[in-house]
């Protein structure tokens, strides 16, 4: 008998009652994931190939075995030539064998990756097609871990498991196949003991199962407390109280030991029952195989072959109950990633979608959203903004300015009535002609990993250089990065750490300039800056804006004097809309945060 020591490499494996599949669950699962294999029919039906011939050249050892002692070597039937043919069988079936064993693990690991690599893909590009509104809902650790401990979930099972697992239950149904060939009668002396493995094995399993689940829970215990231990370390030691700590680490930690402990018992438990059935079912097979071999209903090359055999009978149970939790795992992740794919975003592009017009007026008509479903953020808002004007929003935090802003450039869908550009519901558009006419300049400008040079480039991939620089040059801030050691070719680092932030923002900006939009909305892009960048990023706004359609949430009144009207959002509603002086001379809501504004100090602009 092979192995019987140890848990196996998968027997850590650990499944909770939330991660289980039931069947209908678990056969939409294979479903779906026999479909995104069709690409790879053909690879997949060589491996599957590759392993049943591997199993049969396995099993097939002992048969040969059989036909080597019952033509070579039986008396009264000796021939040497039959001896050789078995000999030379046998060697060629073992190095079959081992090439066929380094096959199928190639062909799997290669289509399981080449899977993996479209499920990821496809992952990435769905979240990244999804709404704002989903981005509010959906925790982002909960997004990272579909894509890190699931997929390592579904790796693991395609680098480890997933060979093992079709191999020994291919491997148990070629053995107890061959065995009924050979004998019927030993083969129901062999099946005796294997209820009892299988019962053990599923036994073994269960038990297995909830004891690394509370070694896995033990596990975050005691790093809990360690990392408590550490990050508090200040008041541990200006309070005095290290030995509290250490006492309540030491509690953890023993409690991890007996969880480890009690693990280890159970495979003691069970790997014995496994073995015992082996030498119990070898013993018996040699001992009533001699009685038949003498009473003429077997031969000998039978019996040593059903010994051979008894290897490949018992051990694949034990496999695939260690295996079990693995294949429940890797299921329940791919249930995870599967369902994350079929959320809908409801800014998907509609059946025969239209391209938006090169120009036109933006308009809301009376327009209510609400990020809850219950509580409104906006009411009944109507607004026109005309071809080339500029328009600010101005009110108090959470008034619902930069919803409406999100809106008009369909970050968000209302919930009640209609937003529509030159006449066109933005509902009704292609997403590629809306993402043209309509782009946003975040108040904090992101940079991704790469040069400055890239990131401008992200307003529009095909850009040549040249168009690049032209950007750079719209908004007065070519000359600033042209200046640095490694001009526009300077890596900005993660998150553009590199950069200041007024130059993040430049970058931004120059982005937008190169997209070339006819509508911009722009979350005041000088709000987080120190004076003396902020003075350039103004500058570079204003030469964005220029000939362009402009909706800008001001934050500062600044803005909103060199806006051409100016819209007052509070309450979730439009409570003034006018000319900055018009709103003044009102003496209402704006007039007022206006002579608030000048009453600190700010000052009129001109």
């Amino acid at each position: 008998m092979r192995g019987g020591g140890g848990g196996g490499p998968w027997s850590g494996h650990a499944v909770s009652e939330d991660e289980k599949l039931d069947r209908r669950e678990a056969q939409q699962v294979l479903r779906r994931a026999f479909r995104m294999l069709r690409p790879y029919r053909r690879e997949v039906v060589i491996a599957v190939l590759v392993m049943v011939g591997f199993t049969a050249a396995t099993v097939g050892g002992p048969a040969i075995v059989r036909y080597g002692i019952d033509n070579g070597l039986r008396p009264g039937h000796q021939h040497p030539g039959a001896l050789n043919r078995a000999a030379i069988g046998y060697a060629c079936v073992a190095l079959v064998s081992l090439w066929l064993a380094r096959t199928q693990i190639l062909l799997v690991t290669r289509v399981g990756e080449k899977f993996l690599r479209d499920l990821r893909r496809r992952v990435f590009n769905h979240i990244l097609g999804m709404s704002m509104s989903f981005f509010d809902s959906e925790q982002t650790g909960r997004l990272v871990a579909r894509m890190t401990s699931d997929i390592d979930s579904l790796q693991e099972l395609i680098q480890q498991g997933l060979v093992a697992f079709a191999t020994n239950l291919l491997l148990l149904l070629f053995t107890i196949t061959l065995m009924l060939l050979l004998s019927p009668i030993m083969s129901a002396i062999c099946l005796i003991a294997l209820p009892i493995v299988i019962v053990a094995s599923i036994k073994f399993q269960r038990s297995s199962n909830r004891a690394y689940l509370k070694v896995r829970d033990r596990i975050g215990q005691t790093l809990s407390t360690f990392q408590e231990g550490i990050s508090g370390v200040r008041v541990i030691q200006a309070f005095g109280r290290e030995d509290m700590q250490v006492r309540r680490f030491s509690k953890a930690n023993t409690a991890q030991l007996d969880a480890n402990v009690h693990a280890v018992k159970i495979s003691a438990l069970y790997f014995p029952v496994v073995e015992l059935a082996g030498i119990a079912t070898t013993a018996s097979i040699i001992g009533i195989g001699g009685a038949l071999y003498h009473g003429g209903y077997v031969t000998l090359g039978t019996i040593i072959a059903f010994v051979l055999l008894l290897a490949n009978l018992f051990e694949p149970v034990q496999q695939l109950s260690q295996l079990f939790n693995m294949v429940q795992s890797s299921a329940a992740a791919l249930a995870k990633l599967f369902g994350l794919l079929d959320i809908t975003s409801p800014l998907a592009e509609r059946p025969g979608a239209v391209d938006l017009p090169m120009t036109g007026a933006l308009e809301a008509r009376d327009v209510a959203f609400t990020y809850d479903g219950s509580k409104y953020v906006l009411r009944r808002v109507s607004l026109t903004v005309e071809p080339g004007e500029r328009l600010a929003l101005v009110g108090p935090t959470g008034a619902g300015k930069s919803t409406l802003a999100k809106l008009l450039a369909r970050l968000y869908d209302p919930n009640e009535g209609t937003i529509k550009y030159g006449g066109v519901d933005l509902r009704d558009s292609t997403l590629s002609s809306l993402r043209e006419r309509i782009v946003v300049v975040p108040q904090e400008g992101y940079l991704f990993q790469g040069t400055i040079r890239d990131n401008v480039r992200i307003g529009r991939p095909a850009a040549t250089d040249a168009e690049v620089a032209e950007a750079l040059h719209l908004i007065g801030a070519y000359d600033r990065f042209a200046a640095l050691a490694e001009g526009l070719e300077t890596e900005v680092r993660e998150r553009g750490s590199r950069l200041s932030a007024g130059e993040r923002q430049l970058v931004s900006l120059a982005r937008a300039a190169l997209a070339n939009p006819q509508v911009l909305v722009l979350d005041e892009a000088t709000s987080n800056l120190d004076p003396g960048t902020e003075a350039d990023v103004e500058l570079a706004m204003t030469a964005l804006m220029e000939g362009r359609t402009s909706l800008v949430i001001a934050h500062r009144l600044s803005t909103a004097e060199r806006a051409d009207r100016v819209a007052v959002v509070d309450a979730g509603g439009l409570l003034e809309l006018g000319t900055h002086s018009e709103l003044v001379d009102q003496g209402g809501r704006y007039a007022a945060l206006y002579q608030s504004w000048v009453g600190e100090g700010h000052g009129q602009v001109a």
